[in-house]
């Protein structure tokens, strides 16, 4: 059984804890980045995922792109921070690449896992691991172009006829990479099911390079567990970071003494309106939008939260939002336990 790094490196990199904040579409933003890392205990944060041909496409026209530009917009106290891309086409990940490094990002990864139909339907995330050649031509020729340090995050294949995360791996350490992220369900699956994580165990016995273990991972006992049973270098975590953005501390604590501090109410009213305050304090665009999405993240658990989300979402403005859930949990924390 192997206990739970410390540490471990990306090339140069070196992150501590072992712990990885997975990308996530509409989720890891900037703002949730840093409101992340300031609960403690993630070591290394990534960007959603962006699109190679609209990063390029942005870079022709002499001006990032709104959408780009926050995308790819980072403060550094979110260091050690990736840049996240997606895209089918060599040389379009290539300048991609380049850019992401110009702009200061520790690492760039590549992504071969999203299941989306857009995404797939154009060849990228997972749709690529049905094109093994495609594969090896932009791993080697990103990995030329760029000095800092490659990764990848795949899924295990396309269906559970077609398991191709070996091969990609493989290839990828053959092409210089420095690490592997594997989630373990195919492309068919999406979200369903459980995460095989003996793939994981035998994608850590086939390469040398560090591999990170991702699915499943909501509580900080899946956490130890996943490295007991599969002997991955990290662990990243993603949906479940969106409810509980405590879980990565948790996982510290729960090595450091064997037990964890469970969120009270009153916790999650604070987080909520920290992370508003964030969100407004930035003057995001879609402000009232990603209050809105959190307020369902946020609530998970909370007594009465349904009815909290339904007042929000009839809410149109950001002041009006945070009356709701101050006299919500005013009163939710007046009403003894």
């Amino acid at each position: 059984m192997r206990l739970f790094p410390q540490n471990f490196a990306i090339g140069p990199v070196r992150i501590a804890p072992a712990t990885v904040l997975a990308p996530m579409a509409g989720v890891t933003d900037t703002v949730f980045r840093q409101f992340i890392r300031a609960q403690g205990g993630c070591g290394l944060l990534m960007t959603e995922f962006t699109s190679s041909h609209g990063v390029v496409a942005s870079i022709d026209r002499e001006k990032l792109s709104k959408t780009v530009r926050e995308y790819l917009s980072f403060e550094e106290s979110e260091r050690p921070i990736t840049a996240q891309l997606f895209g089918a086409d060599p040389d379009v990940l290539s300048e991609a690449a380049r850019y992401c490094e110009g702009l200061g990002f520790d690492i760039v990864d590549l992504n071969f896992g999203c299941p989306v139909k857009k995404v797939v339907k154009c060849n990228g995330g997972s749709g690529l691991l049905r094109d093994l050649p495609l594969i090896g031509r932009i791993l080697s020729q990103v990995r030329a172009a760029i000095r800092i340090p490659l990764t990848l995050k795949c899924r295990a294949g396309w269906n559970d006829e077609e398991l191709v995360y070996l091969d990609v791996a493989r290839v990828a350490e053959e092409s210089g990479l420095n690490a592997i992220a594997l989630h373990p369900r195919t492309r068919e699956q999406g979200y369903s099911g459980l995460s095989d994580w003996s793939r994981i165990a035998m994608l850590k016995q086939a390469v040398r390079i560090p591999v990170i273990g991702n699915g499943d991972i909501n509580t900080p006992e899946d956490a130890v567990r996943m490295v007991s049973e599969t002997g991955c270098d990290a662990v990243m975590v993603g949906r479940a970071a969106s409810s509980n953005p405590w879980i990565f501390r948790q996982i510290q604590e729960n090595l450091e003494r064997g037990s964890y501090v469970q969120p009270t109410e009153e916790d999650r009213y604070r987080i909520m309106r920290r992370y508003y305050s964030m969100l407004i304090e930035r003057g995001d665009h879609d402000c009232v939008g990603k209050m809105k999405q959190f307020a369902t993240y946020f609530t998970h658990g909370v007594r009465g939260g349904a009815a909290l989300r339904r007042s929000v979402y009839h809410c149109q403005r950001a002041d009006e939002i945070v009356s709701q859930v101050d006299r919500f949990f005013e009163e939710q924390l007046a009403v003894p336990v």
